[in-house]
């Protein structure tokens, strides 16, 4: 059986093609303008306090992130001046 060792470059990878999965699941929804870097904007920002998290918690957060939640991103974002 073979080592599951990644290295950087191909988790990033793998962590840009969650994003765009799930940016494509939210234009499926009616948001046009979603972008795989706008889901990494949203989920990321939680990191800078907790920091790096473990893969598991990565990969749960871009999927499970829900429509409502990035609209309230968007909306304090907004609030912010941020975008």
């Amino acid at each position: 059986m073979e080592s599951a060792e990644w290295t950087y470059e191909e988790l990033s990878e793998e962590i840009e093609a969650m994003c765009r999965s799930k940016a494509e699941e939210f234009r499926l929804l009616g948001y046009e303008y979603v972008t795989g870097k706008d889901i990494w904007d949203c989920i990321s920002r939680n990191y800078t306090k907790e920091g790096k998290p473990p893969l598991h918690k990565l990969v749960n957060d871009i999927y499970s992130l829900k429509a409502t939640s990035y609209m309230n991103y968007l909306t304090i974002a907004a609030y912010k001046g941020l975008n």
